[in-house]
């Protein structure tokens, strides 16, 4: 977005800037007070002496937490790389470091005295700003620093000053040298006002940024920010979050580079536009670069699409992120006028059926089976922001290590150097739209927003995309999660495919699925489940997991952390871990296309992170971990499912049972079990969710036995069906072949070790289980699968 605001012939006083309306009410005069400009000037204008004394002083407020990265963290050197990998040029300033700032009441006009000094980009409420003060809905922030222009001796003359934002949250209004150059709303994408005209003559300037914020007092799109963290809900984040710079353009420029790739012609699609008056003869020139070869050229009239062929082309993918350089000009006969570098991938993203006719996630033409972790993007030292471009990279670098090869990006967008990081690591992105507005329940039908609220999702929505659809690691748009602000559902996914049909559309991300989109996801917690197969669109786990480990001297909170299950140990995690992820491998071979994990690192109250919140814990072991998620990618083969011993759920079973503790070799083959009672399964409480009670189980501990005969022992692999609440050791001929530990919602497969098999025998087998119960819910019943290719 770029915009611009000025009085008679471009011109507009102090006076003027000061007798504006205020932007979010009816017009009214503010008095321009004296003493106002003069407490401004005297703080930042009173020299070196002052500015150096400021970044003395700057420190962390209030460190609950930090991260090791806070450490690096210094006034002059905040977030120095270039914020815009897609379209890079020469000549920038870097605007990061300390501001001055004061909160006031929303509708007061630029206050008279200040509060201190802000450290940007990092959010008011953060530790790393140096204030870490809620500001809420009641109130704005106000920003003001002093810059100098620095051109370089090749710099062209007779350019632009253009000023950009990575972000800022939510709404605000911004002055340089007293001259209103534009107004902004929303929190998630940049945007970019040009200068040029407002700056006035002398070798410093001023920029004023008003911010205002209602966080979940408003409509807006918040993510998880709210007043009152708890839960699931995190603290709030206002104002300036990502990098504020300055660049040079010439009077001609390119404003944007739009690449589009074309895997199956293996060529590219590029798009220029163009800032300033373009004459007939000026041409865009692209060159593709393979490191410092170029492999491809093309050019054509600006506003045109470009198609770029490029011979013997490399594709990009999780396995190998080959990324082609781009080089693009604006020239006119032998003379350039502007020039960016860029780069590009081809990959493409796609739905396909595999062999058993499955709907799958394509990757350049190949199922892929995506499995990810789903992401925050919090830090516990500089919320919204990370605390360096090191920081910001070593989570990826820590879910590659894992063996991830995605990543959902929850109700929040990062900064563009975040996606570039994963497309140069190979990380596939699901990227949320961060809800806003009401909520509904599951079974609950879409809320009727406002006409402002729908346009300000739209608007937000659409430039996000426009700002992110550069990266080739983003293969998945999601519009809602989980009934958070979700409305017109399927018009809503059917305009996102509109706006980029390049990619693939989630509909919606858990809970109520009203038949759209390309992908049904389901959310289970702990899980894991699938939805039914379809015949048009991919079943998905959106997330799943969330097991929590509370790591001592790593917590936001020392008491009342949560997690979907919790457990005392690592090695304790990692069993439950890997339980959860053996029973993919059969939802998997029955259409299963991907699943998310929940999540990167703790947040807050939550501890259901494969990392620490301050990321000094890796919970997971990351070989042993690496080598499980390798098998989920393994060529998927179909599979046919022969049932040895059924479960309950259909027709009770008999079995023999105790309530009483057993003799110790009561889950021998040859026990006498004729005194025990005799029931159909399965047995529990009625109430227990996913339940099929056909006899009453209300105490704390059971023991079952039953009798099954195979003619024929089992080639494939084997499986155990059942349901627990809640621990269980599960028995063949009188070997332990599992334990189970927490509890269940549903009936799942588990996938049993090559033990198992060998404990069976031709002709009688007994199956014992013993099942153990603390509180809620209870039950228990399990069959025995064969899995094997036809």
């Amino acid at each position: 977005m770029e915009a611009t605001a000025f009085g008679v012939n471009g011109q507009r006083t102090r006076r003027d800037w000061a007798n504006e309306p205020h932007p979010l009410r009816a017009p009214r005069t503010a008095r321009w007070v004296a003493g106002a400009v003069l407490a401004w000037v005297c703080i930042i204008v009173g020299g070196g002496a002052s500015r150096l004394w400021a970044q003395e002083q700057w420190k962390p407020a209030n460190p609950r937490l930090l991260t090791r990265w806070a450490a690096d963290v210094h006034p002059e050197r905040v977030h120095p790389e270039y914020p815009r990998p897609q379209m890079r040029r020469r000549h920038w300033i870097n605007l990061n470091g300390l501001w001055q700032y004061a909160i006031v009441p929303k509708e007061s006009p630029r206050p008279a005295s200040l509060d201190g000094h802000i450290l940007v980009p990092f959010p008011v409420e953060s530790s790393l700003s140096g204030v870490a003060r809620t500001v809420g809905p009641e109130n704005a922030v106000w920003y003001r620093r002093m810059f100098r222009l620095e051109l370089p001796p090749d710099a062209p003359e007779g350019g632009r000053w253009l000023l950009h934002f990575g972000a800022v949250d939510w709404q605000c209004r911004v002055w340089v040298d007293g001259h209103e150059v534009g107004t902004h709303a929303g929190g998630y994408d940049p945007f970019t006002f040009e200068i040029t005209r407002a700056l006035q003559t002398g070798e410093e300037h001023e920029l004023v940024v008003w911010v205002w914020d209602p966080t979940d007092a408003g409509f807006q799109p918040r993510g998880k920010q709210v007043r009152n963290p708890r839960g699931i809900w995190y603290t709030s984040v206002t104002g300036i979050w990502q990098t504020v710079w300055l660049e040079y353009v010439p009077e001609l420029s390119i404003e944007q580079l739009t690449v589009t790739p074309d895997f199956d012609q293996q060529r590219f699609l590029i798009e220029v536009s163009t800032r300033g008056n373009v004459p007939q003869q000026v041409q865009v020139a692209v060159t593709v670069l393979d490191g410092e070869r170029s492999v491809a050229t093309a050019q054509g009239p600006a506003g045109s699409r470009i198609a770029v062929q490029v011979p013997g082309a490399k594709s990009w993918s999780p396995a190998d992120p080959f990324l082609y350089g781009l080089r693009v000009a604006l020239r006119r006969g032998g003379q350039v006028l502007d020039e960016v570098e860029s780069y590009a991938a081809l990959r493409k993203i796609s739905l396909g059926k595999d062999s058993a006719g499955y709907v799958r996630l394509c990757l350049n033409n190949e199922p892929l089976f995506q499995l990810g972790l789903l992401d925050q993007g919090w830090w516990p030292d500089g919320l919204y922001t990370a605390p360096t471009d090191e920081a910001l990279r070593y989570d990826l670098e820590v879910t590659r290590r894992l063996g991830y090869n995605m990543i959902r990006k929850h109700v929040k967008v990062e900064p563009a150097r975040w996606y570039f990081h994963c497309d140069q690591l190979g990380l596939l992105v699901w990227q949320d739209m961060p809800n806003g507005d009401r909520m509904i329940g599951p079974q609950d039908p879409d809320i009727e927003r406002t006409a402002e609220s729908e346009e300000v999702y739209r608007r937000e929505w659409s430039a996000i995309i426009a700002a992110r659809r550069h990266h080739p690691s983003i293969v998945v748009w999601v519009p809602f999660n989980e009934g958070w602000g979700q409305f017109k559902t399927n018009e809503i996914l059917e305009w996102t495919k509109q706006l980029d049909p390049t990619r693939l559309v989630d509909g919606p991300s858990g809970w109520a699925d009203r038949g759209g989109g390309d992908m049904h996801d389901m959310h289970r917690y702990p899980g894991p489940a699938m939805p039914q197969p379809e015949g048009r669109r991919a079943v998905v786990l959106g997330e799943f997991g969330g097991l929590g480990l509370p790591v001592e001297g790593h917590l936001w909170v020392n008491r009342g952390n949560w997690g979907y299950r919790t457990y005392s140990t690592r090695e304790e995690l990692q069993e439950n871990y890997e339980t959860l992820l053996r029973r993919l491998r059969p939802l998997i071979a029955r259409g299963l296309a991907a699943a998310v994990y929940t999540q990167t690192t703790d947040v807050e109250i939550e501890v259901n992170g494969v990392m620490t919140y301050d990321r000094a814990v890796i919970k997971l072991d990351p070989e042993r971990t690496a080598r499980l998620h390798r098998t989920l990618y393994q060529p998927i083969r179909p599979v046919k499912l022969t049932v040895l011993v059924p479960t309950s759920e259909k027709e009770g079973q008999l079995y023999r049972y105790s309530l009483e503790a057993p003799a110790g070799d009561w889950m021998q083959p040859e026990f006498d079990d004729r005194s025990w009672a005799e029931a159909p399964g399965g047995f529990g409480e009625p109430s227990t969710p996913g339940s099929v009670v056909r006899t009453a189980w209300k105490t704390d501990r059971i023991w079952l036995r039953r009798s099954f005969t195979l003619e024929h022992l089992p080639q494939g692999t084997l499986y155990l069906r059942v349901h627990h609440d809640e621990d269980a050791d599960v028995f063949l001929n009188g070997q332990k072949v599992v334990s189970l530990s927490g509890y269940t919602t549903e009936y799942v497969e588990v996938e049993l070790p090559e033990a198992a098999a060998a404990a069976l025998r031709a002709g009688r087998n007994v199956l014992a289980i013993a099942c153990r119960q603390t509180g809620g819910g209870q039950y228990i019943d399990a069959g025995i699968l064969e899995a094997a290719e036809p």
